[in-house]
């Protein structure tokens, strides 16, 4: 899935709106701080409004500054639609719908274990078993996988044209996406195997006695009873397990989906974008586009600008003096030194803005939309803001 995307009629992809038209699930990647959970959003509420259908946008990111944004009073594990009236107080009227939901790790646990449990008596001992609250609540490694099984069920579903995912940073991101295969793996290994055999058989073993003498003395036989019944009762949905992360890292691997990478210019999140970059081509995922966000206006390459910025460094009592009488704002020579530090500030901008724009060239050869987003005034907290973001990325 490494080559171009092409749309309906063969044409290549050159667009954020005709890549989501090709598409079922886009993931969301990036670094901490650099508008990854906006973009997310933004681009689903694009979706929404142009290309029609149901779209979802599924934060991981255990953050709730989106549903304030989507103006949600809250969300969870149950997807909640976003009201057209949402859309019309933004001035826009919607083709499709806009859904909305958030991870919740142990809710979804305990729904995977309702839904797969081979009977109710395995069923009622897993979740009421105290090996497994605590795993479902707290282990990180478990808050990945069930985001995957999480998306993986509403993909199935068939519930949704479009799901949109919101990961968590980057390098808990590629967690994320090794999850399926490492609960795979755990579930074949010989330490569930040793677990899962009963207790005489673990302490007769010359292998494991050390190992289980010390293990006793440190944690008790009862914690390790419990957790042996505990991978004994996962132990039945183990088959079930392996298949679906199989079909997970089949459906990451497929052609409906496509990954976004979300970045600023700075050196820290764009050394991360380049990391999931590199990551995605070595897995031969599908990287779908990059989003740069806090880019500098592309007026500050001009030529014709450079020009009225040296102009007034170099003779900023002449610029003054072109203004006409200004001395309601203040002293001639005052408003000449604002003027030059202007000048000189803008020069100092336009190398940074010309830097950014050979760092663009470079990112651009891998995905097949490249997006900037410039600085916004003030902050994006409702839906409106996120629609005039889409708008930066969209076409």
């Amino acid at each position: 899935m490494a080559g171009e995307v092409t749309g309906a009629e063969g044409e290549k992809v050159r667009t954020l709106e005709q890549l989501l038209a090709t598409r079922e699930i886009v993931i969301s990647c990036g670094s901490g701080g650099v508008g990854k959970t906006t973009t997310a959003a933004s681009a689903a509420a694009m979706a929404a409004t142009h290309l029609g259908g149901r779209v979802l946008v599924l934060t991981v990111d255990p953050a709730r500054r989106l549903a304030t944004a989507l103006g949600l009073e809250q969300f969870g594990n149950v997807e909640t639609r976003v009201p057209d009236s949402a859309f019309a107080e933004a001035g826009v009227t919607p083709r499709g719908e806009l859904w909305a939901a958030m991870l919740d790790t142990k809710q979804s646990w305990d729904d995977l274990v309702r839904r797969h449990a081979p009977d109710e008596a395995t069923r009622r001992a897993i979740l009421s078993n105290s090996i497994y609250r605590n795993i479902s609540a707290r282990f990180v490694q478990s808050h990945d996988y069930i985001a995957m099984e999480r998306l993986y069920e509403i993909h199935s579903s068939g519930t949704y044209d479009l799901i949109v995912v919101d990961t968590p940073p980057t390098r808990n991101a590629i967690d994320f996406l090794d999850a399926p295969e490492r609960m795979a793996d755990f579930f074949s290994s010989k330490l569930l195997r040793w677990l899962t055999a009963p207790s005489k058989s673990r302490v007769m073993s010359a292998a494991s006695k050390p190992f289980y003498t010390v293990a006793d003395r440190i944690l008790g036989s009862q914690f390790l009873e419990d957790i042996a019944e505990f991978f004994g009762l996962f132990q039945a949905m183990a088959p079930g397990f392996v298949d679906r992360a199989e079909a997970v890292s089949k459906v990451l691997a497929d052609r409906r989906t496509t990954f976004i990478v979300v970045s600023t210019l700075e050196a820290a999140p764009l050394h991360e974008a380049e990391f999931f970059i590199d990551t995605l081509e070595e897995r031969r995922l599908h990287l779908g586009a990059l989003v740069l966000n806090k880019v500098l206006p592309a007026y500050l390459r001009r030529t014709s600008t450079t020009g009225v910025a040296k102009r007034l460094v170099a003779d900023p009592s002449a610029a003054a003096a072109a203004l006409g009488d200004l001395s309601d704002i203040g002293a001639a020579a005052d408003v000449a030194r604002v003027l030059a530090t202007v000048g000189e500030s803008f020069l100092n901008y336009q190398v940074v803005a010309k830097r950014e724009a050979e760092q663009r060239a470079s990112l651009s050869r891998s995905p097949d939309v490249v997006a900037a987003v410039p600085y916004f005034e003030s902050d994006i907290a409702d839906l409106a803001g996120l629609l005039a973001l889409g708008e930066q990325i969209w076409h």
